[in-house]
């Protein structure tokens, strides 16, 4: 800290702490203080330095000049409190898939208080912040809650602390979790239309934690039934010459102590064609984990037929369906058209005799009358 004056007439400077203790007069220690070192004293300046600085020594230091009146200035130090590396706490090891974890990151020391961040892997998620003064420190906690998945295995949790005093090194600690989950099962296999005299592989791909090894293999719910041609070598299944005796549904089973799951695949073995017909087998379909119960097998797929024979009469059925509903639409027209024509033609008709018939001993009499009285009134009848 350097304290100047431009004008000074031969009057010593002096330096103060914030419990005005002469630290400095001129050139002479006034307070028994290791730390407080002399850097120069002259008649216009006089400037010291505190080594090892703590937090109480933070406050007003005062520079006096003893002329007559006395000419002082001032100058607040501020200390900042560094804040400790964090420490992460509530990690189980291992955890269990659905369980609930919670993260405890705390750092001491800082003044002001710090500010905590957490990091799932590199990306930046929120925590719940709490803080609590510890003397003229804080003492600052975060809280981060997970519900565990295997989607969690070897994820790196990381808090960092943000401080204004940590200009160069950030202060940060990191937990990876290890998580336990059943495993889960697909089949894959390269060829999309297998022919008799093939080469195929079939491979049980088991993903758990525990790993599942090793993995068992069956055909339409038991053993394989030809060991020199179908071999198993770890998750791989292998046929040497395929023929049309392989056609069933295979099985693949992995388990570990937290439950077993399987995948089943529908194998029909074409015949050698030069254009293979359009594959309908369906795709590997994978089965999800069961506890320690083994799943059972789906019937619908055990059937060996020729996939082909589906849906051969569709275009026939489409065909029918649509020359039936143009018949239905023509023959609903036509019973519309002729209601509306009966509709408006009902009605009473009257012959020239009827017309006539009143006072007429007869029917000549009465066309006769029918036809010179143009004056009478006529019978009318009208439909509504």
């Amino acid at each position: 800290m350097t304290c100047r004056v431009e004008h000074n007439d031969q009057t010593s400077l002096q330096w103060a702490n914030p419990a005005q203790q002469t630290l400095f007069f001129g050139d002479k220690k006034a307070l028994r203080d290791h730390r407080i070192e002399l850097v120069r004293a002259s008649w216009t300046e006089l400037t010291i330095s505190i080594n090892e600085v703590t937090l109480s020594d933070e406050g007003m230091y005062t520079c006096s000049l003893f002329t007559m009146p006395v000419k002082t200035a001032k100058a607040y130090l501020t200390v900042l409190g560094v804040p400790e590396k964090p420490e992460i706490d509530g990690l189980t090891k291992p955890a269990l898939e659905g369980d609930e974890v919670t993260l405890t990151c705390m750092t001491h020391g800082s003044k002001p208080a710090a500010d905590l961040r957490w990091f799932r892997n590199e990306k930046e998620i929120k925590g719940a912040k709490e803080v609590n003064a510890s003397g003229r420190t804080f003492t600052v906690t975060s809280s981060l809650q997970l519900l565990v998945d295997r989607n969690d295995d070897g994820v790196a949790y990381t808090c960092k602390v943000d401080h204004v005093a940590l200009t160069q090194t950030p202060q940060q600690a990191t937990e990876v979790l290890e998580v336990h989950y059943a495993p889960l099962v697909v089949i894959t296999q390269p060829l999309t239309f297998p022919q008799e005299g093939q080469y195929l592989k079939l491979e049980c791909v088991s993903k758990g934690n525990p790993s599942p090894d090793p993995v068992m293999w069956t055909k339409d719910g038991g053993d394989l039934p030809d060991l020199e041609r179908m071999i198993v070598e770890g998750r791989e299944l292998t046929f040497t010459a395929l023929n049309k005796t392989d056609n069933g549904t295979y099985r693949c089973e992995a388990s570990n102590h937290l439950g077993t799951s399987s995948a089943e695949y529908v194998l029909y073995v074409y015949a050698v064609l030069t254009t293979p017909p359009p594959s309908t087998t369906p795709p590997p379909r994978p089965t999800p984990p069961v506890g320690l119960h083994h799943a059972s097998l789906d019937p619908t797929n055990t059937s060996h037929s020729d996939p082909n024979a589906l849906g051969q009469h569709g275009t026939d059925h489409a065909l029918i369906g649509g020359v039936v509903a143009v018949v239905v639409f023509v023959s609903l027209c036509l019973i519309i058209v002729l209601g509306r024509y009966l509709a408006r033609h009902k009605g009473t008709y009257l012959t020239n005799e009827a017309k006539g018939a009143d006072d007429a001993p007869d029917a000549d009499t009465a066309i006769i009358n029918a036809e010179g009285n143009t004056h009478a009134e006529e019978k009318k009848e009208y439909f509504i």
